[in-house]
């Protein structure tokens, strides 16, 4: 599958497709990198899937959540409602704890950030990586639904690995989505923003 980059935020904009891009194709609409950065924001089009990239996503705090929120107005206000299922699989550094299990304490009914990765650590080694894809957010009929699986190396030297679903709980438009972490900066790391045509 090529990788082409547009000079705009969607399809509906181009008025021809270079011969190189097909329908199905990925194509790489943002990125955003941090540095000590209170929050990354993106403005969504009218793709109908997005997928985002999280590459090494450091915080500058200790035991802190990555989180995410969309807005309808455009980055005025995020808080839009969102329903979550949240659900994880772990393992610690010593090799004598495990589990598989469904965390209902970290899944949202609400309007606040979701939480999409848990525990991080501020240490070099403690990172995350993963996707998230977010369905047809620019349709005006219909709730907007995300799959979120990321990697993470946690503050008490546990591996995670995170499993959240769920929906933007709204018939509006979603227009933009903000990431940050629940306390302190994203000292570092990358987030890529992809439109499926």
């Amino acid at each position: 599958m090529a990788l082409t980059k547009l000079n705009n935020n969607g399809i509906a904009g181009v008025t021809a497709l270079p011969s190189s891009i097909a329908l199905g194709d990925m194509v790489l609409v943002s990125s955003a990198t941090a540095s000590s950065s209170a929050s990354l924001s993106f403005t969504l089009g009218d793709y109908k899937e997005y997928q985002f990239y999280f590459v090494n996503i450091h915080p500058s705090g200790n035991n802190v959540d990555l989180t995410m929120n969309f807005s309808i107005d455009s980055g005025s206000n995020y808080n839009v409602s969102k329903i979550t299922t949240f659900a994880q699989a772990y393992h610690n550094e010593a090799g004598n704890d495990t589990a598989l299990e469904y965390n209902a304490s970290h899944d949202m009914v609400g309007t606040g950030f979701a939480i999409i990765a848990k525990g991080m650590g501020n240490d070099n080694d403690q990172t995350i990586a993963g996707s998230m894809k977010l369905f047809n957010p620019s349709s005006d009929t219909f709730v907007k639904h995300f799959i979120i699986n990321n990697s993470n190396y946690s503050h008490n030297d546990y591996h995670n690995n995170f499993l959240i679903a769920g929906y933007a709980n709204t018939t509006s438009a979603v227009d933009r989505i903000q990431f940050k972490m629940s306390s302190g900066n994203i000292d570092a790391g990358t987030i890529l923003m992809y439109g499926i045509n």
